[in-house]
């Protein structure tokens, strides 16, 4: 149902952090797959995602043409990008769920962590979800869009733009950052 798509770049130890926290999907049966797509990491990036199952494809290409290359191979009706080092709540898979069966035609992100004077700002001034707050989609609404931009400076912020504040659900769910 879901195929997961996290760029990575020299991130084995935060990648580590999300894969754990997917787990739980994974045995729910919600997680199709999950994809890996990294710019050349150094590091142990690609055996973390080799030890736990991931497909893995590597390349110097930029982000955006990296994501969408994997949204292209992905198996699922729906994608969910999330950065590594992302962890959910452990809600986010009933969530999940709900926003899939009633969310057509929409996306959705996670609630992300903000306390203090900057959550009181967002409260009465939303913005644009970051893009460390995830993003779930249908991949046919992701390819009406175009997908990623490879050409964009910020290709994640530039499709969530794209898809503006109407066509976007916050979900309950909080994520959180663990690098």
């Amino acid at each position: 149902m879901l195929s997961i798509i996290i760029p990575t770049h020299d991130s084995e130890r935060p990648l580590v952090h999300t894969l754990a926290a997917l787990v739980s999907g994974a045995i729910a049966g919600l997680v199709r797959e999950v994809i890996v797509t990294d710019g050349r990491s150094r590091d142990q990036t690609e055996q973390v995602a080799d030890i736990a199952g991931c497909a893995f494809s590597s390349s110097s290409e930029p982000l955006g043409a990296r994501l969408k290359a994997a949204a292209a191979g992905a198996r699922g009706e729906w994608l969910m990008f999330v950065r590594p080092g992302a962890v959910p709540a452990p809600s986010w898979i009933d969530e999940t769920v709900a926003f899939i069966q009633y969310g057509p035609g929409k996306a959705a992100v996670f609630s992300g962590k903000s306390g203090g004077l900057m959550g009181w700002a967002h409260r009465l001034f939303p913005t644009l979800p970051r893009p460390g707050q995830g993003l779930v989609i249908a991949k046919s609404l992701y390819a009406e869009l175009g997908g990623h931009r490879a050409e964009a400076p910020d290709p994640e912020r530039d499709l969530l733009g794209r898809l503006g504040r109407s066509r976007l659900t916050t979900l309950r769910t909080t994520i959180t950052d663990n690098i």
